[in-house]
């Protein structure tokens, strides 16, 4: 038996077939997986995901089929309802788990083991299974019950303790959070590449497998040199405005243009050395801002080093004189890695990500609109990525997979659906 609804799909995933019983914690995983060409079938229960209610709405009007966030993090998906408390939501989903290569599923550990559909149970008939349990802390372990937020995993897995601001510049600050829901990101991106890796093994090993993914220990370990440089050297990083963490201090990085524009440096100026530092004084005096720059001084290695402060004082000074525009491409031209810090809608019309096809129309037909999504982290050269449809209504594609694909009657799908099975 074979659920062919996206059999005429392109993408390296095109093939798999991937049951997707997950809610924030996971269904970023299944849209990397869906928009690579894998045919995702978000299994939801009655009524629809809890993330369907999460804002905002498309026109401010609350609705499950109208939610913004539910639409980005569900593309190229299908979707059925499904009680999986009741035993004929059960039966149903043993037989799509029988021919499935890959479920991600987020719920709380062993919700589904209690339920006799566990990977034990599962991959007795489906030996090739591959099942993926994205949770907070674990399956396992004294904290795999605690209840989360994506703050919380951003407090407990160490972001918070290097991101914020200078003691200088904000004095008692307390520790900033990313926004976005960060946290959910690292578990699902440590998930697909364990899918990728298991399914790898598959290949060759023609067998399934377990993956236990923590969302706590994917943030732990996406904390860049803060971590390690505790465990190696014992030091604790500080926080650093608008900048990277740093045990001693650093230079600040995000200076303000003379237009209110802002541009984003690496400190001194970025990467500077003695001969890039000439070019770019050169430049800098052509609008008579150099200082002392051009003094054959700073040509030694040793002079350059030791007058960094100052050098990156007189280039914060020029950089607040000078428009956004010039002073980040000017920067750019003389081997300074300078850019622009822009804002949402200059994002949406910025020529390069325009040029590159980074925006993808994704047509809403139940809608007769169509809207602007973001599109791929990378341009595929013979693995195409595509958003293949907008996010699924609820349980819109029921009765093309459980009676087309499954074989349930229509009636026996009326019958379910008043069961409260579907």
């Amino acid at each position: 038996m074979t659920i062919p609804l996206t059999s005429n799909r392109r993408g390296p995933l095109s093939g798999l077939l991937v049951l997707e019983l997950a809610d924030e914690k996971g269904q970023f995983c299944g849209k990397m997986m869906a928009d690579l060409g894998a045919n995702v079938i978000k299994v939801e229960p009655p009524g629809g995901q809890n993330t369907r209610r999460v804002g905002p709405f498309l026109d401010d009007i609350p609705h499950p089929e109208r939610s913004l966030y539910f639409w980005h993090y569900n593309t190229s998906k299908h979707s059925v309802t499904l009680n999986l408390d009741t035993a004929d939501g059960k039966a149903i989903f043993g037989m799509m788990a029988g021919i499935a290569d890959v479920i991600i599923e987020s719920y709380a550990p062993d919700y589904l083991t209690s339920r006799g559909l566990g990977y034990d149970t599962l991959s007795r008939t489906n030996p090739g299974l591959i099942m993926c349990s994205i949770t907070p802390f674990g399956q396992t372990g004294p904290w795999r019950d605690y209840q989360t937020s994506d703050l919380l995993h951003m407090g407990a897995g160490g972001q918070m303790a290097s991101t914020g601001y200078n003691e200088e510049d904000v004095p008692d600050a307390p520790p900033i959070a990313p926004g976005g829901g960060n946290a959910w990101h690292m578990g699902c991106n440590f998930a697909y590449m364990s899918i990728m890796a298991a399914l790898h093994y598959r290949h060759v090993a023609q067998e399934g497998q377990y993956i236990d993914v923590s969302i706590h220990e994917a943030c732990h370990l996406t904390t860049e040199a803060a971590v390690p440089t505790y465990i190696y050297r014992g030091e604790v990083v500080q926080r650093n405005t608008g900048r990277h963490h740093s045990v001693g201090p650093s230079f600040a990085s995000q200076i303000e243009s003379s237009d209110g524009g802002w541009v984003q440096t690496t400190g001194s100026g970025g990467n500077p050395t003695p001969r890039r530092l000439r070019g770019l004084a050169e430049w800098m005096d052509t609008y008579g801002l150099a200082e002392d720059l051009l003094d054959d001084k700073y040509l030694d290695l040793d002079t350059f080093q030791a007058s960094l402060p100052h050098i990156n004082s007189v280039i914060s000074e020029f950089i607040k004189q000078v428009p956004q525009e010039e002073a980040w491409r000017g920067g750019q031209k003389h081997g300074y890695p300078w850019g622009a810090i822009r804002t949402l809608d200059e994002i949406v019309e910025d020529e390069h990500l325009k040029e590159r096809g980074f925006f993808t129309e994704v047509e809403h037909p139940e809608l007769d609109r169509t809207f602007t999504y973001p599109g791929p982290a990378a341009i595929y050269n013979g693995s195409p990525w595509a958003i293949s449809r907008r996010a699924p209504l609820i349980g819109e594609h029921n009765v093309q997979i459980f009676c087309e694909e499954l074989g349930l009657s229509k009636g026996e799908l009326t019958a379910l659906a008043e069961g409260g099975v579907i």
